[in-house]
């Protein structure tokens, strides 16, 4: 299988904005090269013995997403429309972050087995003091007393849990579970928050994902991580579980209704502020009174944009964290 890859140039300071930028085209996917050494902390984690040499007077990061080719070679048409798109999204940040030298580069790649091979950098991490996200394939993971362990194994869908954002939701999740609260992960991606939140006492989980392989991996997940699988083909709970389905919020008016049989003291959904603003409306459909909206995947600039559009739809913010780049927001449905 071949790719299309395309290099994004650009500076250390703006990686996150590009990155946000390149997901909200809908590539699923990126990675980022630059030379930022790592911390102690990082060197540790990573089971680096031998400090990476690189040159940290060099800002220069790239960071590249890839496009499946059908055939032997892509349409030139397509590339210059894509090349065009990344440049466009990019763009929009030049006021707020220094993108350095941008450009945007293409080439050609053969599939090396990526669906494995990512496997080698992602290693046990922990949230808080007492969280432990490990992968299900390591086994020399330092568990201590008290841990909340979650195994988490990706496969192809999103979400890892190392991801700001996800600190971020999983931080909020601790404010907001108790063992009476029902949970609705909206884009649920790997079943991670699904999965803390039954693990920290949630009455029952549903998580929802428009990608069928997410909702495989979430129940593969749960499993995994000993949690009671609910199965049925349409949205239904029953206390002590946690269930998993693939379905479109924004456009599928069944598949709605068919949520909105119940209703949940917590709403999570860890997207993107573009998604997350139309998605505001519809979550008001699915909570108790008196519910929670706990979002995350919103970059510090659209903050007050967020904030304002939850204002718009019925929502006070009465919570905030943030993260590096990133921000969560917890809202109440009015």
């Amino acid at each position: 299988m071949k790719w299309t890859v395309y290099t994004v140039t650009t500076s250390v300071e703006a990686e996150d904005y590009v990155c946000a930028a390149l997901m909200e085209l809908g590539f699923e996917g990126v990675e980022i090269v630059d030379n930022v050494p790592l911390t102690e902390a990082e060197a540790k984690a990573q089971f680096i013995d031998i400090p990476l040499v690189c040159d940290e007077s060099d800002t220069t990061s790239q960071i590249r997403c890839y496009e499946e080719l059908t055939g032997d070679s892509a349409d030139e048409s397509d590339i210059e429309k894509s090349v065009a798109s990344i440049r466009e999204a990019v763009s929009e940040y030049a006021d707020i972050v220094d993108l350095g030298d941008f450009r945007v580069d293409v080439s050609v790649t053969e599939d090396l087995d990526w669906i494995n091979n990512w496997k080698q950098y992602f290693h046990s991490f922990r949230i808080g003091e007492d969280i432990l996200v490990k992968p299900t394939w390591e086994t020399d993971a330092e568990i201590r007393d008290g841990d909340m362990v979650i195994e988490i194994d990706p496969g192809t869908a999103f979400g890892t849990g190392s991801h700001e954002t996800t600190w971020l939701c999983i931080e909020g999740l601790r404010d907001v579970v108790t063992k009476d609260t029902a949970v609705l992960d909206i884009g649920c991606g790997s079943g991670i928050l699904s999965i803390v939140a039954m693990k920290l006492g949630a009455a029952y989980a549903v998580g929802v994902d428009i990608d069928p392989i997410a909702v495989d991996v979430s129940k593969e997940n749960a499993t995994q991580n000993g949690l009671s699988l609910f199965e049925v083909e349409v949205p239904e709970i029953k206390p002590g579980t946690v269930s998993f389905f693939a379905g479109d919020v924004l456009s599928d008016e069944a598949f709605c209704e068919a949520l909105t049989l119940e209703k949940y003291p917590v709403v999570v959904a860890n997207i993107l502020a573009d998604v997350i603003m139309p998605l505001a409306p519809v979550v008001k459909r699915f909570l108790t009174k008196d519910g929670v909206f706990l979002c995350s995947g919103i970059l510090n600039t659209r903050e007050e944009e967020v904030r304002a559009s939850l204002a718009k739809d019925g929502y006070e913010v009465i919570g905030v964290r943030r993260k590096n780049d990133w921000v969560s927001l917890l809202a109440r449905a009015l």
